[in-house]
């Protein structure tokens, strides 16, 4: 019921502005009184994935705190995992606003917002100062400025710094808000990207006597040829684990509604059956060899149910939890 009235107030601000009030609140709030209007106690289910133990299957998925303001807030609803991000090596603005629009008849939303966030520094502060008791998953991405073809250089740059403060590393080369990212999903230049961080991964467990898995982001826009590449190339590298997937460019289902015409990319529930899809085949080709983190339309128990029976072992909420609320978390939670 809160979150209903909550909800309604704002709504009617424009996205950026209630994104950014919501942050504000939860900062303000966290571990304060007020706390218990959104403080959830959720059933413990722990599941082991990518080696580490998590207190349950559902997470947030990256965007939401790029910059790791609210990751106790955020804790304080059930989440069994928080993935912060996406974090670049210097903080950048982000594409011009607008750049967040809400899909009303479908429970959607659009976004171009371009990796805005306040670098990976401050969010490494905000990780130390957290009391989160569940695992913490950065998401690292390359600076606008920086070319694709030197895009390797900015993830190992974050991947150096955030190693020992996070529990696994997700590697975001799929979102279609910065220029030229995705041509990274394809062929040399991922398997060049895959080696590198492996490489990296393998020397920082040395110099910090602490395994950090990998878990590579994808987009949903791929065709068949591109998922059997992107698998082999997962396995060929030993990758800890895959997240599917981002927003879809595709506009075809929602053609007619509000902001369809506005470039970015597109999810919630218009990208529901479509990132189930593409989970599907990846688990077909990964046989159970990599585990898979299911994200995309997650708006109620039976959709999380459909990203586990697809093959995905963990999910993640962001635009569900925009239209529904923390109770979405405890829904998922208490049931998978």
């Amino acid at each position: 019921m809160f979150y209903r009235i909550m909800r309604s107030c704002l709504f009617k601000l424009h996205p950026e502005k209630a994104h950014d009030l919501t942050i504000k609140m939860l900062k303000l709030t966290s571990g304060t009184f007020l706390e218990l209007f959104y403080r959830q106690k959720v059933q413990h289910r722990p599941i082991k994935v990518m080696g580490l133990t998590f207190p349950n299957a559902i997470g947030l998925a990256a965007g939401l705190d790029k910059n790791g303001e609210c990751i106790d807030g955020f804790g304080a609803m059930g989440f069994g995992h928080i993935e912060i991000g996406t974090v670049t090596p210097v903080a950048q603005p982000g594409n011009p606003e607008p750049r967040l629009f809400r899909v009303l008849e479908s429970e959607g939303i659009i976004n171009r917002m371009g990796f805005n966030n306040n670098g990976v520094d401050e969010l490494i502060a905000n990780v130390r100062d957290s009391h989160y008791k569940g695992v913490i998953g950065i998401n690292i991405g390359k600076n606008f400025s920086t070319p694709v073809e030197e895009g390797k250089n900015d993830y190992l740059k974050c991947m150096n710094k955030v190693y020992q403060h996070a529990g696994y590393i997700a590697v975001n080369i799929s979102s279609p808000n910065t220029p030229g990212l995705r041509t990274l999903q394809y062929g040399e230049a991922l398997e060049e990207l895959l080696a590198a961080l492996k490489e990296r991964q393998g020397e920082l467990k040395i110099k910090y006597n602490k395994y950090v898995p990998l878990a590579l982001k994808v987009a949903p826009d791929l065709s068949d040829e591109e998922i059997e590449s992107i698998a082999n190339a997962l396995l060929k590298y030993k990758i800890d684990g895959l997240i599917a997937t981002n927003t879809t460019l595709d506009r075809e289902i929602i053609k007619g509604m509000s902001h369809a015409s506005e470039a970015g990319g597109l999810s919630g529930r218009p990208v529901q059956s479509k990132s189930t899809v593409v989970i599907g085949k990846f688990a077909a080709h990964l046989k159970g060899e990599i585990p898979i983190i299911g994200v995309g339309g997650i708006d109620s128990v039976i959709a999380a149910k459909e990203k586990i029976d697809a093959g995905a072992s963990l999910v993640q909420i962001y635009s569900g939890f925009i239209y529904n609320g923390p109770e979405l978390v405890k829904k998922i939670a208490n049931y998978i």
